[in-house]
């Protein structure tokens, strides 16, 4: 394993919610990662943000220890869920609640509603 992907491992394992994003949760860089962090912040899940643009190792060691080609990514207790397509679809459907639940990950079930309503 090389370092930059035992980084990614490390990452995943020690937080139970990380989005690798372009940008930071507070200030995204593209509209699919502005997109992920606008609903995990809505919905108040707490989340590690790792700024794949700050790293070109991350930025490329992500995409193969995902196997996924894009960023944004989503991952939940060391799982990845996916990009912005994924959890967008995830979110409408109650998916993500479900997922966050059985993860014990707190987030608040109005906003969820909320998005759904606002989608529907």
């Amino acid at each position: 394993m090389t370092d930059t992907a035992a980084q990614i491992k490390e990452t995943v394992t020690n937080n139970d919610v990380v989005l690798f994003m372009k940008g930071t949760k507070s200030m995204p860089q593209c509209g699919f990662s502005s997109r992920v962090a606008g609903v995990l912040n809505f919905m108040g899940v707490e989340f590690q943000d790792v700024n794949v643009l700050a790293d070109d190792e991350i930025r490329q060691g992500i995409k193969d220890y995902s196997d996924w080609p894009t960023v944004p990514q989503l991952y939940v207790k060391g799982e990845f869920v996916g990009g912005c397509d994924i959890v967008t679809e995830m979110t409408l459907s109650g998916e993500l609640d479900t997922l966050l639940e059985k993860n014990g990950v707190a987030f608040d079930k109005d906003a969820a509603e909320k998005i759904r309503e606002a989608n529907a």
